[in-house]
């Protein structure tokens, strides 16, 4: 399982956020730069819909691949109560030929894109992953070098944590009480709530720049 909260900011007040985030977690950042395949199955593996999403990292100097499969959500009264999304997700490591695998397997490409970006990992209660990242679409098939914006002047923010049906109230606890540390600069919410930019960013990325963010919390 793992606990999610995304929310967006716009491109002017990241670096601000990209200096919080360094004093906040106490670790160099990792660039970023994925390029992401949603795949869908097709009628001859059932009637329920399956997604998948290849993900393939260019900062490695040999691309390394992995398959994730997100599930369900939680739901009931337990659910309502916390402020993260926790759901379902398996996650592995697989060769370059995954594609081809999942072509023969029957699967269809439904979209592709590039995010890039940065990310922090970090121990804080929680195994927290933080990243910041453009949304770039595809003009043609697989051409990421082509990638432009999806939303030009915003970039993703999401903070996910991996959990367990034993922890994961732990986990969701360390996650909300990182984020109380970003409201200044972004809301984040469970995926799908859309919360907007924070209307008093730019004064508190300005403090931010001014100040340096060299404190670790």
């Amino acid at each position: 399982m793992e606990c999610v909260v995304q929310g967006i900011i716009e491109t002017q007040h990241v670096e601000a956020l990209e200096i919080l985030l360094q004093g906040l977690c106490g670790v160099h950042r990792e660039r970023l730069r994925i390029h992401e395949l949603c795949l869908k199955s097709g009628p001859n593996l059932g009637s329920e819909a399956s997604e998948v999403r290849l993900l393939c990292d260019l900062e490695q100097p040999e691309p390394t691949w992995t398959v994730r499969h997100v599930g369900g959500s939680m739901r009931g009264a337990g659910a309502d109560q916390i402020s993260v999304l926790v759901r379902t997700m398996v996650e592995s490591k697989v060769s370059k030929n995954v594609l081809r695998l999942f072509y023969l397997l029957g699967y269809k490409l439904d979209h592709e894109l590039l995010r890039v970006g940065f990310a922090f990992h970090f121990q804080r209660g929680a195994q927290i992953a933080v990243t910041v990242s453009s949304v770039n679409k595809m003009l043609k098939l697989h051409a990421t070098d082509e990638a432009v914006p999806v939303t030009p002047g915003i970039q993703l923010v999401e903070v996910t944590a991996p959990a367990s049906a034993e922890n994961y109230s732990e986990v969701a606890a360390s996650v909300s009480s990182f984020c109380e540390y970003l409201a200044p600069l972004l809301h984040l919410s469970k995926p799908g709530v859309s919360t907007g930019v924070v209307p008093t960013a730019a004064a508190a990325a300005a403090s931010l720049m001014s100040y340096g963010g060299t404190t670790i919390m």
